[in-house]
């Protein structure tokens, strides 16, 4: 008998849910802390950034707690899930959604960038299902919902690294979901488009490129706590985009690329309004 993604796994009920969000002291991770604690959650606000995330912490209120989490290294993640478990019980929901993007041409993004983005967006996420997702298989129930993002799906110019990153985010989390099937524990992937956050700062979004805001994306995650989706873009209406690039001709591919900008990240970034940004990701970088 073949079973929806609702009927296969265990029911989770987000009122007294514990909830634990990386890179939650601002952006996608802030809307999402909020949008689950609109819904009964108890929320786990972790960031590298503890000032952020007791920012959020207090703007929640006594429903959520503040962790400090670098989610580059295990033992970082072994100490905030025993807190969090200490202080709010097992965790019900795990959201990877801590995550960096460098923008530079392939050839001349440094080295130690590059490292940080695949530390913080590919080995953040596994560390945090390794060590999140065995008590969850434990007690035969549980979600994890990795944010990556359409560059896991289309290749950007002056994004190679970060695009290495989030294809192996999907491909991570469509293999774990494989992997936890039969356990009770279901792992989604969320993908939007460009967000309307500090990460796309000093980048010319629109014409053509679809634009959305982190509480867009909170949506989709709380979403999929009831559906147990695979995956999620943001916009939906991309949902075809793997369909449509597997049959369109490259040349026809180039033609669209070329309409819409799609060189922009190597064209048209504003160094200025990006610098505070960049200097967040030059900080976290192997020393």
């Amino acid at each position: 008998m073949n079973l929806t993604a609702q009927q296969r796994y265990p029911a989770i009920e987000l009122a007294g849910a514990v909830v634990l969000i990386t890179g939650a002291g601002r952006g996608i991770g802030r809307a999402t802390a909020l949008a689950m604690a609109a819904r009964g959650a108890r929320i786990a606000v972790a960031d590298l950034d503890r000032a952020a995330a007791d920012g959020v912490a207090a703007e929640i209120g006594s429903a959520a707690r503040a962790y400090t989490l670098d989610v580059r290294t295990r033992p970082s993640w072994d100490d905030c899930v025993a807190a969090v478990t200490a202080d709010l019980g097992p965790i019900d929901v795990l959201v990877g959604n801590a995550g960096v993007m460098p923008v530079a041409p392939f050839l001349e993004e440094p080295d130690e960038v590059g490292e940080a983005t695949i530390d913080v967006n590919v080995w953040g996420l596994i560390h945090g299902m390794r060590a999140v997702a065995p008590a969850m298989i434990e007690r035969g129930r549980g979600h994890i919902v990795n944010v990556a993002s359409l560059a896991g799906k289309i290749a950007i110019p002056g994004l190679a690294v970060y695009n290495a990153s989030k294809f192996a985010a999907v491909g991570l989390s469509s293999a774990a979901r494989l992997e936890f099937a039969d356990s009770g524990v279901s792992v989604s992937t969320v993908l939007p488009s460009a967000v309307r956050t500090t990460l796309t700062s000093g980048l010319p979004l629109g014409k053509g490129l679809p634009t959305v805001d982190p509480e867009d994306i909170a949506a989709a995650v709380v979403r999929t706590c009831r559906t147990r989706r695979a995956q999620t873009p943001v916009p939906g209406y991309l949902a075809a985009l793997d369909l449509g690039l597997a049959l369109a001709p490259e040349p026809l591919i180039v033609l669209v690329r070329r309409v819409v900008g799609g060189n922009r990240a190597l064209t048209s970034v504003d160094g200025a309004g990006r610098a505070d940004y960049d200097d967040r990701v030059r900080s976290i970088t192997r020393t």
